[in-house]
């Protein structure tokens, strides 16, 4: 059964599917492409008739995954110019006042598509929310600096997007005073980064980042550096004149030759801070658009007002050293060079670790390392930033461990998608959580991002920095206080 509803720029039909009207590929922008490419995101013409939004649009350029992460995180893809869209899931168009909560994928600034059947917000809608998932530029197309023209493109894509929400979410039911902007991986650092933007102000009440938060930017030199890069992988200028003029398959054949470089010449001198995270397109601290680290803008005091949740998995980077086999074959020269690159003192640091991980190899230290580096710390940082500000902040932590090889994944980086999608089911989860997963996990998570996003409480004490409650997703999800509190106090000073 078909519905159709009339936004500002012109009338869309979606379909409905057992109560559940779904509104897909809806431009929010311009197409991105010939005069407006390397251009921030531009108005889209208002059009007559009734648009067709009963499938996904195009996705943004990006290049595959590498093997084996193609399997474990399938990603479609779905050629078109008019990539800048998004899709909205509402139980009832004719509805007022619903939650709102705009999802904002990962995939390291390079991947990643609001189109991924684990990103269906069929269920946010059925428990009474309007649940708009959206795509924004990725790579050199959206996170390239040049020193020229705007930096920064796939933060004012979503920045467009979230714009477009206000104006037309009242449409779809939806309350565009109480929205709630969530995302992981690099879409946690995004919903970070949004929430340190005065720009930003009026267009969310609410933040959900999950593994990834505010520490995560590129300096303007640095940017300037990767572009040069570039530059020089496809024999032109680094100009945006001369990248606009480049096949988008030639930039990207380009981007993965840049990010194949840096692990097999890894100079610091060379990748700066990008040789740490592996990350060479992310937000830029340009001091137009970002004027400093985010998470140091929210310690200031950015982003007053607005209630967070935030936490991360217990084994992150397992997800990066398991399935490839990495993790095997780590030794002592790697985690010395992660001293090196993180500055920490080695023998003590790692006695530290190996008694909290009794038995653990040098490549499972590894992993508990980064993981707290990348991910954990960051986590607690953010929350830490809020309650200094006397600023509501909820911690959670995700500790469910798959049993997908052999169980060595644990409980790993992306793993909690399906379970707060409440989307068990969908076959492209099964990589990773396996073809059991417990529904009992996405039901407790699932119901406190509901809970979260209506009224900015998902169910357990805040944070604060004597208890430091925590909500530990498991089988048997319990409140726990201060976990990791020996490795936590290892990075104070230092992450």
């Amino acid at each position: 059964m078909d519905t159709v509803v009339r936004t500002r720029q012109g009338a869309v039909r979606g379909n409905i599917v057992e109560g559940i009207a779904a509104f897909k590929g809806i431009a929010y922008a311009a197409p991105p492409f010939g005069p407006r490419r390397f251009r921030p995101p531009q108005a889209i013409e208002p059009w007559e008739g009734v648009r067709d939004a009963r499938e996904y649009g195009a996705t943004v350029p990006k290049p595959p995954y590498f093997p084996p992460f193609d399997t474990l995180l399938p990603e479609p893809v779905r050629a078109g110019e008019d990539c800048l869209n998004l899709n909205v899931w509402t139980p009832d168009p004719g509805s007022s006042g619903l939650p709102v909560m705009v999802w904002i994928h990962g995939g390291a600034f390079r991947n990643g598509t609001g189109m991924i059947p684990t990103y269906d917000g069929t269920h946010f809608a059925r428990d009474g929310v309007v649940c708009v998932t959206i795509n924004y530029r990725l790579g050199v197309e959206g996170f390239l600096y040049l020193g020229e023209g705007t930096a920064n493109l796939g933060l004012l894509d979503q920045i467009a997007a979230l714009q477009w929400v206000q104006e037309n979410i009242a449409a779809f039911g939806g309350d565009p005073t109480n929205v709630t902007i969530f995302g992981e991986s690099a879409g946690g650092m995004s919903v970070t980064t949004l929430l340190a933007l005065p720009r930003t102000r009026g267009l969310f009440r609410r933040v959900i980042a999950q593994s990834g938060a505010g520490q995560h930017v590129l300096t303007l030199e640095t940017s300037r550096l990767m572009g040069q890069y570039i530059a020089e992988k496809l024999g032109v200028e680094a100009s945006a004149e001369a990248f606009a003029a480049q096949p988008i398959e030639r930039l990207l054949q380009a981007q993965v030759e840049l990010a194949n470089e840096i692990p097999t010449n890894p100079d610091p001198q060379r990748w700066r801070e990008v040789l740490v995270n592996l990350m060479p397109h992310e937000p830029v601290i340009d001091g137009e658009i970002l004027s400093d680290v985010p998470i140091r803008l929210i310690a200031a005091g950015a982003g007053a007002g607005v209630d967070v949740m935030v936490g991360s998995n217990t084994d992150e980077y397992n997800f990066f050293l398991v399935p490839p086999g990495a993790i095997n074959v780590i030794g002592m020269n790697a985690l010395v060079g992660l001293s090196v690159a993180y500055g920490f003192p080695l023998e003590e640091t790692l006695a530290i670790y190996r008694e909290q991980h009794p038995g653990a190899s040098a490549g499972e230290l590894y992993s508990a390392l980064v993981t707290d580096w990348f991910f954990r710390v960051p986590a607690i940082r953010l929350a830490e930033a809020r309650v200094e500000h006397r600023e509501s902040a909820y911690m959670y932590e995700f500790a469910w461990r798959s049993p997908q090889l052999e169980g060595r994944l644990g409980s790993c980086h992306a793993l909690e998608l399906a379970f707060v999608f409440d989307n068990l089911h969908q076959g492209a989860n099964r990589g990773l959580v396996g073809p059991a997963a417990p529904q009992n996990i996405a039901d407790a998570m699932h119901s406190a991002w509901v809970a979260f996003a209506r009224s900015g409480d998902p169910g357990w004490p805040r944070y604060d920095l004597e208890r430091r409650a925590t909500m530990r997703f498991d089988l048997i999800s319990e409140i726990v206080d201060d976990p990791h509190a020996v490795a936590r106090k290892v990075w104070e000073g230092k992450r």
